[in-house]
This record gives structure tokens, C-alpha cells and sequence, in this order.
């Protein structure tokens, strides 16, 4: 019987603790509780880029630095290839003309197309550049 003394308290602590905390008892798996997957591309792959500017100011788009902005105007949407090997990584900066926060939406509707709709933000400064990076990860700043 004193060999069974210390099992049963053991199993009856867990137990108690169970019902006191049943959040901790009730884990769930990754897949349950994740949110979705990250957008991915396939490294060396040609890319779409679609930019569509869903506020109701004008915004600017820039690829590379000392290239001339693209103006973007309400409604408007701009295509971007991108499949050069010599240029893997693909970054865009993009701003409203009048200074205001923008929120970018960034979606896979197909296998080599990325959509980024430019909406109005509600956190200032909001989101500012969007990057590829050489692995395929698509990151937004």
C-alpha cells in the first residue's frame, strides 16, 4: 500500500490541477490554432506581382532605389514581373502622397502570382515596403 501512496497523490494532484485549469488540459495542435500558412514562392521561379490600390488617394510605388516612383492611382492596379536569376530578391516600397497609414493585404491566387491590395491603415506610420527574399518568404514591413 505505501508503494501506491505516492502514484495515487501524483494522479490525484494532476487531476485536481485539471480542473482547475482546464485551459491547460485542452491543448491543442498547431493546425487547430495556427492561423494561415505563410505565402512562399519557389526560389528562382518567375513571380507576378500585382499592386492594386484600393484606397482613395493616389500612391506611390518604387522598385529600386533612384528609380522613378510609379504613381498609383484609386482603383488602379500595376504589374510587376519578376523572374530574372541575377535579380532573386524583389523589394517594393510603395506610400500615400498625402501621408497617410496604409495596411497591405498580401495574397497567392495562383502559383505564380502575388497580389498586394493597398488599403487605408488605421495604425500610423502603417505598412511601407513589401520584400521577397532569396528563399521565397514574402515579408511586408
Amino acid at each position: 500500500m505505501s508503494k501506491f501512496l505516492p502514484v495515487v497523490l501524483a494522479a490525484t494532484t494532476v487531476l485536481l490541477a485539471s480542473t482547475n485549469h482546464p485551459s491547460t488540459t485542452l491543448a491543442g495542435t498547431c493546425a487547430s490554432q495556427c492561423g494561415p500558412r505563410p505565402i512562399q514562392f519557389t526560389p528562382g521561379r518567375a513571380i507576378r506581382l500585382q499592386v492594386i490600390n484600393n484606397t482613395s488617394g493616389l500612391v506611390n510605388l518604387e522598385k529600386l532605389q533612384g528609380t522613378k516612383p510609379i504613381p498609383l492611382q484609386p482603383g488602379q492596379e500595376f504589374q510587376i514581373e519578376q523572374g530574372n536569376p541575377n535579380e532573386p530578391n524583389l523589394s517594393l516600397i510603395f506610400w500615400d502622397e498625402m501621408g497617410a497609414p496604409l495596411q497591405a493585404i498580401v495574397s497567392k491566387p495562383n502559383f505564380g502570382t502575388l497580389r498586394l491590395e493597398i488599403r487605408p491603415g488605421n495604425r500610423y506610420p502603417g505598412d511601407r515596403s513589401l520584400y521577397i527574399l532569396n528563399d521565397g518568404h514574402v515579408n511586408v514591413y
